[in-house]
């Protein structure tokens, strides 16, 4: 059985209705992408099951448990990390979490052996004496993770947690993620970001104004976003004295050749758009994209490189909410 079931989630603000039956599971160990645009609902869903809000329908189960029906039972199985953290300034990192480890029910000597545990493993103990008012936001996100971690939760909820940080950190955040997902436990993390949600999640869904319209690994998607729906080529050509010309001589032997759909002259390169039938497989694909390559080295186009654009969560979501408008 999942860790965590939504069933049927629906929330209305009057007329607005947020979140509009939404239902997805998540088992121990896994890390779920909740992709969206700002104002999807993806927020409104954490929240309610983060305890944090009542759905006008629907139900969620946390390790068996009602979060709705019994919430005081969810709250200690839940580590909630909001969009927006905070930090109080005239305290040290370590009187930070240790307030909070406090707050938890941590006492004596457990309580500081799990604060020096959760510094340890998010890698806040040269911090232990800095003001949290002093630290990077990198750094206070780590606090705010750790804060988090305190009592152990078997779910964490992350709100836009890469939101605003810079490169480096938000490598260091995903590994960590990672090594809480390998130590067992279930990860529900939000982003606009898609690129940041492809190389960590095993699972996403994708929701738009407050509608669940795709689940999946994160490769399912992505083979939904490529079948039916062409392939994407790039074309570099070793353009020599001819220059400009050369892509222009490019750009006409592609045009006659069946399949392509689109072509688009970008700086040293051009960008084509085959399109296939619906339910063509790789295969099919790489055989169009074949006779298209034979078709320019036949007419002496010089082509150094020609290759698929890689897929990614971006064309996955662009593909699943095709069509739809506010």
């Amino acid at each position: 059985m999942s860790l965590l079931q939504v069933k049927g989630l629906r929330r209305d603000f009057g007329s607005l209705r947020a979140v509009d039956d939404v239902t997805f599971e998540l088992a121990a160990g896994t890390i779920l992408g909740f992709i969206g645009p700002n104002g999807a609902g993806k927020s409104t869903t954490m929240r309610i099951i983060a305890t944090l809000d009542t759905p006008s329908a629907g139900e969620v189960l946390l390790d068996g448990q009602s979060v709705v029906d019994t919430p005081d039972k969810a709250r200690p199985l839940i580590g909630y990390m909001p969009d927006r953290y905070g930090t109080y300034d005239d305290v040290t990192v370590w009187e930070f979490l240790d307030f909070f480890a406090r707050a938890y029910g941590l006492k004596g000597a457990a309580r500081k052996k799990r604060v020096d545990s959760v510094m340890e493993f998010t890698g806040l103990v040269p911090l232990k004496d800095k003001l949290t008012s002093a630290l990077s936001k990198g750094m206070r996100q780590r606090v705010a993770l750790g804060r988090t971690l305190l009592h152990d939760p078997k779910l964490l909820i992350l709100d836009e947690p890469a939101d605003g940080l810079d490169p480096r950190a938000r490598i260091e955040l995903r590994e960590l993620l990672r090594a809480l997902a390998d130590q067992g436990k279930a990860v529900l993390i939000s982003s606009h970001i898609l690129t940041e949600l492809a190389e960590i999640c095993d699972t996403c869904a994708i929701i738009e104004q407050g509608k669940l319209l795709a689940t999946g690994k994160v490769a399912d998607l992505l083979a939904q976003s490529q079948t039916g729906a062409g392939t994407e080529l790039t074309i570099r050509l070793a353009v020599g004295a001819e220059g400009e010309a050369a892509y222009e001589r490019a750009e006409r032997v592609v045009l006659e050749q069946p399949r392509v759909g689109q072509v688009s002259r970008e700086p040293g390169q051009l960008r084509v758009r085959l399109e296939l039938e619906a339910g063509a497989t790789r295969t099919q694909m790489d055989e169009a994209a074949a006779r298209l390559l034979a078709a320019l080295v036949t007419a002496g186009v010089p082509v150094c490189a020609f290759s698929h654009r890689e897929l990614n969560l971006e064309d996955a979501f662009m593909t699943v909410t095709k069509g739809r408008v506010a």
